[in-house]
């Protein structure tokens, strides 16, 4: 985030709680199976979120809600679900006296919170992503996905057989570890241009992801859009070769041709339009698409392109979500279950397939038609986001804060990783909503200073901090802000340090996916591996996911 971002002109008041009703496990539950639009919502840092949660609970944590309430719940009157307790605190009534300021109305409280969830019978889930992941274990289980196994794919790449892999994830994850001779063809790209690279049906196909989920989709949907070739995801993806023995590729940069051969094009879009079709997806021309914005109604609205085609020009008003990684973080992406959704390409086939697995999931759907849009791609960049403007607060200056900081305590309110890979020299991590926490492992000091990275958050925190202070009996000390945060620390060459050198508290912002990185143990990822076998069975007993396989 930068403080360039769109800072509105209405401050977030001091926090007081207001009066907040209640809503029971059962009429949350009930409310699902209506489809009845309801953002039930996870008030704890991403790690405790990930050991323990409701299916269609979504993560924002209490620490950035300013920062990701509006982008993420657009609508200010859906019924909004709220649990989350820390260290034996109820974050409850912290959030809702933000989330009242930011203009939300109708906030809940669930009653008993996550323990009243599961005495009520609820099932609970692990991990992140959790809607995607069992419906891509329900889509293998119902419609028998064909795979590989490692070895089998390894024999094929070593006796230079007639095979393509491709690898549906993120660019970013795929230059960290990546099969050899894998090309980077991120999932909604790959109806799209797999005859690129393939253009004999008979060289086989094989798709892989780090797990299961986007292998498993990304090969129904070739199989779906009924592609001649043979296709198969590799099992396991870069976890079952690892725990095969085999070698990974490191920083490797193939990507899929740019341009599209024009008899490709339009059988890939003739394929997709029919496989969004049997799903129920409907198609808007773009002048028609303000008859979807009713009251009542949360409307999500995203481009499905690659983020270079996305900031090069783009649909005023459509946030950028490639649609392979929408399918696989719709919680994140979509928190509000039962919303509306509209996707949008350039090319007729990205926004029908993504559309196609949506629509699958249970989600309301629509594809602007792309000839229509096709016109009004006129806005370039990625927009500038809107956040609620800080309540003002005194700053302090890099030269200034360097001369002090001997006997100043600094905390910086980055995420992890960040602090992790740099901060500033003596500065402390904290989580925001942790600052009483903090307190108890910071040396008392007479001024302590608050940054991250462009001290966006830090401006939102201070109030927090100013809090924690006061109730521990230290009104005087004195609260500052960074103009300018870490990176007008950096920039001027300042000492800094790496790695976690003073944690106040845990860096639980962030749960430690097993299938990321090169250094998990391979009992974790046996025990992710055996986990995702058991989620169609969590499925059947929660019973409130409205999948729906084609």
């Amino acid at each position: 985030m930068t403080d360039s971002a769109l800072l509105t002109d209405r401050p977030v008041p001091a926090r007081a709680a207001p009066p907040l009703p209640g809503i029971s496990a059962a009429a949350v539950r009930a409310r699902l199976l209506a489809r009845e639009e309801t953002a039930f919502i996870d008030l704890r840092e991403e790690d405790p979120f990930a050991q323990s949660h409701p299916l269609w609970a979504a993560n924002l944590p209490l620490s950035r809600i300013e920062l990701d309430a509006w982008r993420r719940i657009p609508r200010r009157d859906a019924l909004i679900v709220l649990y989350g307790e820390l260290d034996g605190e109820d974050l409850v009534p912290r959030a809702a006296a933000t989330l009242s300021a930011l203009g939300y109305t109708q906030l809940r409280r669930l009653e008993g919170g996550l323990d009243g969830w599961r005495d009520a019978g609820g099932e609970l889930f692990r991990d992140v992503n959790v809607p995607s992941k069992s419906f891509g274990e329900l889509v293998e289980h119902e419609r028998h996905t064909p795979s590989l196994s490692a070895q089998d794919v390894k024999a094929l790449i070593d006796a230079k057989a007639d095979v393509v892999v491709v690898d549906a994830r993120r660019f970013d994850e795929y230059q960290t570890m990546s099969i050899p001779s894998a090309t980077s063809v991120p999932g909604a790209e790959l109806v799209l241009r797999v005859r690129e690279l393939a253009p004999d049906p008979a060289t086989q196909v094989v798709v892989n992801c780090a797990g299961r989920t986007r292998s498993i989709i990304g090969t129904q949907s070739l199989v779906n859009a009924g592609i001649p070739n043979p296709v198969a995801a590799l099992r396991n993806g870069t976890i079952g070769w690892k725990l095969a023995g085999q070698v990974l590729d490191h920083g490797a940069v193939r990507r899929a041709p740019g341009l599209v051969d024009e008899a490709h094009l339009a059988r890939a879009k003739a394929d997709a339009r029919s496989v969004a079709q049997r799903a129920g997806v409907r198609w808007i021309a773009l002048d028609a698409l303000p008859s979807l914005r009713e009251p009542g109604r949360t409307l999500y609205r995203f481009d499905v392109r690659t983020p270079e085609e996305y900031e090069a020009a783009h649909l005023p008003g459509f946030a950028n979500a490639p649609g392979g990684q929408l399918v696989q973080e719709t919680d994140h992406q979509v928190p509000v279950r039962g919303a509306r959704i509209v996707l949008v390409d350039d090319d007729g086939v990205r926004a029908p397939m993504t559309a196609s697995w949506l629509a699958q999931m249970g989600w309301d759907v629509h594809v602007v038609d792309a000839d229509s849009a096709r016109r009004d791609f006129v806005e370039k960049g990625q927009p500038a986001a809107a956040y609620p403007s800080a309540p003002s607060h005194e700053t302090i200056g890099v030269a200034e804060l360097a001369d002090s900081l001997q006997r100043t305590a600094v905390i910086d309110v980055t995420t992890g990783v960040n602090y992790a890979k740099r901060h500033i020299a003596g500065a402390w991590f904290a989580i925001r909503a942790q600052f009483a926490q903090a307190l108890d492992r910071i040396p008392p000091a007479s001024r302590y200073v608050l940054t991250c990275g462009s001290s966006l958050l830090a401006r939102y925190a201070a109030a927090d901090l100013r809090a924690a202070l006061d109730a521990r009996g230290q009104p005087d000390a004195d609260v500052r802000v960074l103009a300018g945060g870490n990176a007008a620390w950096f920039a001027a060459g300042l000492p800094t340090e790496t790695g976690d050198t003073r944690l106040a508290t845990p860096r639980t912002d962030r749960y430690r996916r097993p299938y990321e990185g090169t250094d998990a143990p391979a009992e974790a990822m046996q025990a992710y591996l055996d986990w995702e076998f058991g989620l169609v069975a969590q499925l059947a007993r929660d019973g409130t996911h409205h999948f729906n396989v084609l």
